[in-house]
C-alpha cells in the first residue's frame, strides 16, 4: 500500500500477464476455448435438414431485403451476416430491434424477409416486433439456441444454432452460441452465392475498393503510360539514343516503332547489360541489330490481371501495349500495377 501527493491510499497490483509464467496457462486456455467453439460449429451439420432449404428457398424468392436483426452480441453477430449477404448477392442491411419498435419498422416491407438472431429466444425487444411482421406477413427466420423459445415457434423457419456450452468458464459471456450463429449465417450466404450463380466479377463490382475488385475491374489502359509518356524510337536510331530514350521515361525500356507506329521490337535494360557484356558500341550500333523482335505485348482493353499474369510468367518487368494494328498505344511496368494495386 502506498499514499499519494494527495495524502489518501491506493493499492499497487501487479498486472496478471507479468507474473510468474506458472501461475497463468494462457495457451491451454485458449486452446480449451478454440476447442469448444469448433465443436459448437461442427455440431451445426448433422442439424443442416429441410428447415434449412426452406430457409435458403425463402431468401431466393424474397423480392425486396433480407433484415437481420439482433440484440447485444447477437446485434454484431447480425451485422455482419448482414454484410456478408449484401456482399455476395443477396441484398440485406442490419436494423438494430431496439430502435425498430421506435420508428425503424418503417424500413421493413411486406415484400421483404426477416432473420432475427437470439440465443435464448425469448430477447425482448425482438419478441415486441413479432406482431407486425405477422400483421405484414413477413417471413421470418430465426437463428435460436432454444427451439421452444417465443421466436423458434413464431418463426416461418427455424434455424437450431444450440450450443452445449460457452468458451466462457462462467458458462456466461456469449462466446460459443455467437460463434454457431454466424457460422449459420456464413452458411446461408455461401449457399445463396453458389445458387445465384454469383461469380468473382459479381463479388469486385460490389467491391470496388478492394485488392480483388481491383484486379478483377482495372484496365490495362487506365494505368498505362500515353503519348509522350511512352519510351520508344525507330529502328535506325543509335543504341545511346535508345538509352537516352529509356532514361527520361523511366520505365526500362523502350519501343522500336517503324514510321506508321508499328511495333517492330523492344530493348530493355536487362537487353542492355547483355550487349554491354559483348562490348557492344552505343555510339555506332543501331536498335535493330540489338532490339528484341519478339517481345510480349498487351491489348488495352485486357484486364491489369492479365497484365500481373505475363510479367510473371515470362519473368519480365515491363509490356508494351498495343492496338489490333499493331501500334504502339501504351507502356507499363511492374510498379505501375504495383501503385494500381493489382500485385
Amino acid at each position: 500500500m502506498a499514499y499519494n501527493a494527495a495524502g489518501t491510499t491506493h493499492v499497487n497490483r501487479t498486472p496478471a500477464a507479468t507474473m510468474g509464467s506458472g501461475q497463468h496457462d494462457f495457451r491451454s486456455r485458449a486452446r480449451r476455448v478454440l476447442e469448444i467453439e469448433a465443436k459448437a460449429i461442427t455440431g451445426l451439420v448433422p442439424r443442416l435438414d429441410a428447415a434449412f432449404d426452406r430457409a435458403c428457398q425463402l431468401c431466393l424468392d424474397c423480392r425486396g431485403r433480407i433484415i437481420v436483426t439482433g440484440m447485444g452480441k447477437s446485434g454484431h453477430v447480425a451485422g455482419k451476416i448482414a454484410a456478408t449477404l449484401a456482399s455476395t448477392g443477396t441484398p440485406a442491411f442490419f436494423v438494430h430491434p431496439g430502435e425498430a419498435s421506435h420508428g425503424d419498422l418503417g424500413m421493413i416491407t411486406r415484400i421483404d424477409l426477416v432473420i432475427a438472431i437470439s440465443n435464448s429466444g425469448e430477447t425482448a425487444e425482438i419478441v415486441t416486433i413479432l406482431p407486425l411482421l405477422k400483421r405484414l406477413a413477413i417471413p421470418l427466420i430465426t437463428l435460436s439456441g432454444n427451439q421452444r423459445s417465443t421466436l423458434a415457434t413464431a418463426a416461418t423457419v427455424a434455424l437450431d444454432v444450440g450450443v452445449s456450452e460457452e468458451a466462457c468458464p462462467l458458462n456466461l459471456a456469449p462466446t460459443a452460441s455467437t460463434t454457431a450463429a454466424l457460422a449459420m449465417g456464413d452458411a446461408l450466404a455461401v449457399a445463396l452465392l453458389e445458387s445465384r450463380g454469383f461469380t468473382r466479377e459479381d463479388f469486385a463490382l460490389a467491391h470496388p475498393g478492394g485488392t480483388l475488385g481491383r484486379r478483377l475491374l482495372l484496365r490495362v489502359d487506365e494505368v498505362m503510360h500515353t503519348g509522350e509518356g511512352i519510351p520508344r524510337v525507330g529502328p535506325d536510331a543509335l543504341l545511346s539514343e535508345g538509352l537516352i530514350e529509356m532514361s527520361r521515361k523511366g520505365l526500362g525500356m523502350t519501343a522500336i516503332v517503324d514510321a506508321s507506329g508499328e511495333l517492330a521490337g523492344i530493348f530493355t535494360d536487362g537487353d542492355l547489360r547483355r550487349v554491354l557484356d559483348r562490348g557492344v558500341d552505343v555510339h555506332r550500333t543501331r536498335m535493330k541489330e540489338v532490339m528484341n523482335s519478339s517481345c510480349r505485348t498487351v491489348a488495352p482493353g485486357a484486364l491489369a490481371a492479365e497484365a500481373v499474369h505475363l510479367l510473371e510468367q515470362y519473368k519480365i518487368n515491363a509490356l508494351l501495349v498495343v492496338n489490333p494494328a499493331r501500334q504502339v498505344v501504351g507502356a507499363l511496368n511492374i510498379h505501375d500495377l504495383l501503385r494500381a494495386g493489382v500485385m
